[in-house]
C-alpha cells in the first residue's frame, strides 16, 4: 500500500509542475513518467487489496477469539459473584446463629441471676419479719410483765399502761421499718436486673443492624432469627 500511495503524491506532482497550455486549464504532462507510474499504482493494487483482505479476515478472528474470552471473563465473574454471595450468606447466618445462641445465654444467665436475687430476697424478708414478730412479741410479752408487777400500785397503773402501749407502737413501727427496708432491697436488685436485661438486648439489636449493613439492602433475614426488642 506505501507504493500505491508514493506513485499517486509523484503523480500529483507531475501534474503540479506540468507546463501549462496558453489559454486553457490544459497542461502538458510527461506521458512516459505518467504511464509508468500508473502501471506501479496498477501493479502494486492487488497485492495491497490482498493483504487488506487478510487483515479483514484476522480481524473476523480475532473479533471471535475477543468474544470467546469476554464471555469466558464474564462467565468467571459470575462464578466468583456467585461463591463470594455464598459465603456472604453462610458467614451472615453464622453470625446470626452466633448472636442467637449469645442472647439465649444471655438471658438464661439473667434469669437465674433474677431467680437468685428473689430468693435472697424473699429469705432477707422473711428473716426480717420474723425478726420484727419476735421483737414485737417479746416487746409484749415484756409489758405484760411490767403491767403485772405494777397492777397493785394504783398511781402508777395509768403509767404502766401508757409504756406497754409505746412498746407496742415501738415494736410495730420496728417490724414496719424492716419491712421496708426489705422491699428497697429487693426493688434494687430487680432495678439492676432490668438494667443489665436492656444493655444485652440493646446489644444484641446493635449486633443484628450491623449485620443487615453488611449484606446490603437486597438481603433479607431467615425465618428463624428471633426478634428481641428492648423493653
Amino acid at each position: 500500500m506505501y507504493r500505491v500511495f508514493e506513485a499517486l503524491d509523484e503523480l500529483v506532482t507531475i501534474v503540479e509542475e506540468a507546463r501549462g497550455v496558453p489559454m486553457t486549464v490544459s497542461c502538458v504532462v510527461p506521458r512516459g513518467d505518467v504511464l509508468e507510474l500508473l502501471d506501479d499504482v496498477r501493479d502494486a493494487l492487488p497485492g495491497e487489496v490482498d493483504d487488506a483482505q487478510d487483515v479483514l479476515d484476522k480481524r473476523d478472528e480475532i473479533v471471535r477469539i475477543a468474544r470467546e474470552q469476554a464471555e469466558s471473563t464474564v462467565n468467571s465473574a459470575n462464578e466468583e459473584a456467585e461463591r463470594l454471595l455464598t459465603e456472604a450468606r453462610e458467614r451472615a447466618e453464622q453470625l446470626v446463629s452466633e448472636a442467637r445462641a449469645e442472647a439465649d445465654r444471655t438471658v438464661a444467665e439473667g434469669e437465674a441471676e433474677y431467680e437468685n436475687l428473689t430468693e435472697r430476697a424473699r429469705e432477707e424478708s422473711d428473716r426480717m419479719v420474723q425478726a420484727g414478730r419476735d421483737a414485737y412479741e417479746r416487746s409484749v410479752e415484756d409489758g405484760k410483765h411490767e403491767q403485772s408487777r405494777l397492777v397493785s400500785q394504783t398511781e402508777v397503773v395509768q403509767a404502766a399502761h401508757d409504756e406497754a402501749a409505746r412498746i407496742v407502737d415501738e415494736a410495730h413501727a420496728e417490724a414496719d421499718r424492716q419491712r421496708a427496708d426489705c422491699d428497697a432491697y429487693v426493688d434494687d436488685k430487680l432495678a439492676e436486673f432490668s438494667e443489665l436485661l436492656s444493655t444485652t438486648l440493646r446489644t444484641v439489636d446493635s449486633g443484628r443492624n450491623h449485620l443487615r449493613g453488611t449484606l446490603g439492602p437486597g438481603s433479607r433475614a431467615t425465618s428463624h432469627e428471633y426478634d428481641y426488642q428492648a423493653q
